[in-house]
């Protein structure tokens, strides 16, 4: 993939991760909050905990930080999928949220 196609495919999963959390705002009492700087997302969660988002251009991937731990994301042509485990990383984002806020929540791809 080019530099390019990897920056259009994580911009629009950063996007993506911000709309979701808009959505979450207004159909859940879930009170999330989402700060983005550059190619990093925070999401600050009621009993303060976060999760983190940052793009890592050189290598291509996304990595997610979370209280379970850190998750690296390479795009498939399809998906983001965990470098490791293979599992897909809007599945993961809304597992670890869920976890953090103490309620279901739920990302998706735009």
């Amino acid at each position: 993939m080019t530099d390019t196609e990897y920056m259009d495919r994580a911009e629009a999963a950063l996007a993506a991760i911000e709309l979701g959390c808009d959505r979450i705002n207004e159909a859940t009492d879930a009170d999330i909050d989402n700060q983005r700087v550059g190619g990093m997302i925070t999401i600050s969660f009621r009993n303060g905990s976060q999760l983190i988002v940052n793009l890592q251009k050189p290598l291509q991937e996304i990595w997610l930080a979370a209280r379970s731990g850190g998750y690296h994301y390479r795009h498939d042509g399809k998906a983001w999928l965990d470098t490791k485990t293979g599992e897909e990383f809007f599945g993961n984002l809304s597992r670890e949220a869920t976890l953090q806020a103490g309620q279901p929540l739920s990302f998706a791809a735009a």
